[in-house]
């Protein structure tokens, strides 16, 4: 279990405040992709569902043990839910993500609405093993299931003006209790470098294990 900050990780390879509060001023020129919710399955939660046919990818970290399934979807950090690490355990039994569709515009030539079954289906999904490093200075070591989010991002077609993928959440109050206060500017905003986001490294999470 790989909860606390472990004496490998170096001070240099945690993401500063700065960086990632900059990332925050990221929205001019780009494409921007309307999230309805996160990858993250919840435990406990009536509407997560199984997937399957997932293929080992190359791109794991193998040689690592894989923090316990408990650990993972019981501590972390999910402030549409609370501010607490057992916050979105406790309280995402109300959140429905059926049905799930997300909004693609901004720089791109092929802007449009799209439900999740349509993102996935051209793509075989692959189980990653890749350490999740908080800014916190806390880890795990966690076997994401998704597909690279470049490919999923190619079949929009973004244009040479993009520069950045901005995400933003789906808004709930009712659904979401931690949406009902101040600790975050609703909905929340999150992005990558163009460059970042088209890395064969980078997955988009539809669960894990």
């Amino acid at each position: 279990m790989l909860i606390n900050k472990p004496s490998d990780i170096k001070p240099s390879e945690i993401t500063s405040k700065s960086n990632y509060l900059s990332r925050r001023k990221f929205l001019k020129n780009s494409i921007n992709t309307g999230i309805a919710g996160s990858g993250l399955i919840l435990a406990g939660n009536p509407h997560a569902a199984s997937l399957n046919d997932i293929r080992k990818s190359p791109y794991s970290t193998i040689e690592e043990d894989l923090t316990d399934f408990e650990d993972i979807t019981t501590y972390n950090n999910f402030y549409e839910f609370g501010t607490a690490k057992e916050d979105p355990v406790k309280n995402s039994g109300r959140f429905n993500p059926k049905p799930w569709s997300i909004t693609v515009d901004g720089e791109c030539n092929k802007p449009g609405e799209i439900g999740l079954e349509d993102i996935l289906k051209p793509h075989p999904l692959e189980e990653r093993i890749y350490r999740l490093r908080c800014v916190e200075a806390w880890s795990m070591v966690i076997p994401w299931v998704g597909i690279p989010l470049g490919d999923v991002l190619k079949r929009f077609e973004p244009t040479s003006n993009a520069k950045y993928v901005a995400f933003t959440t789906v808004f709930r109050p009712d659904e979401m209790p931690g949406q009902r206060s101040r600790v975050l500017s609703w909905p929340y905003r999150e992005g990558l470098r163009i460059d970042e986001a088209m890395n064969p490294l980078t997955i988009l999470a539809v669960g894990i294990y």
